[in-house]
This record gives C-alpha cells, structure tokens and sequence, in this order.
C-alpha cells in the first residue's frame, strides 16, 4: 500500500509542479510522477538534511499537506534544473 501512496503522492507533487512552471503539456502522467517522487527526495535531501528545515522530513509520511508541500517544492527545484540544463544544451 506504501507504494500505491508514493505513486499517487508522486503524480499530484509533479502535476501540481508542472503546472506551476508552465511545462504541463510537454510533460505526461509518466513523467509527473517520476519528477514528484524525486523531487520530494530532493526537498527532503536539500532542506530537512542540508539546511535543517524542521517539517521537510517528507520520506515516510504518506500522504499529508506537508509531504503535498515538499514535495511540489522539490519539483519545481527539479523542473527549474531540468529547464537550465536543457539551455544550456
């Protein structure tokens, strides 16, 4: 069942991030979910281990606002770096 979370969690973060940095339509089901599911890995990395942001412990949570949260977070860090890297080709 953790899975079927991570997945659902995954694919709202990356839709709502794509959404949010107009990249909605060159982007499919597939691809929100992996850039949600990373991108809440990279949240929780930069600003739970790094920074030491109290409530951006996102891994384990399952579904709440603030794994939602971090997660649309992350994936708009992760989109950001996908777009300038895809300039800078």
């Amino acid at each position: 069942m953790g899975w079927i979370i991570t997945i659902l969690v995954g694919a709202l973060c990356g839709w709502l991030a794509s959404m949010i940095m107009n990249t909605n339509q060159q982007q499919g089901a597939i691809a929100n979910i992996l850039i949600g599911i990373v991108g809440a890995l990279l949240a929780q990395w930069v600003f739970a281990n790094l920074l030491h942001i109290g409530g951006a412990n996102v891994a384990g949570s399952g579904f709440s606002f603030w794994s939602i949260v971090w997660g649309v977070v992350g994936s708009v860090i992760l989109i950001a770096i996908l777009k300038a890297v895809k300039v800078l080709r």
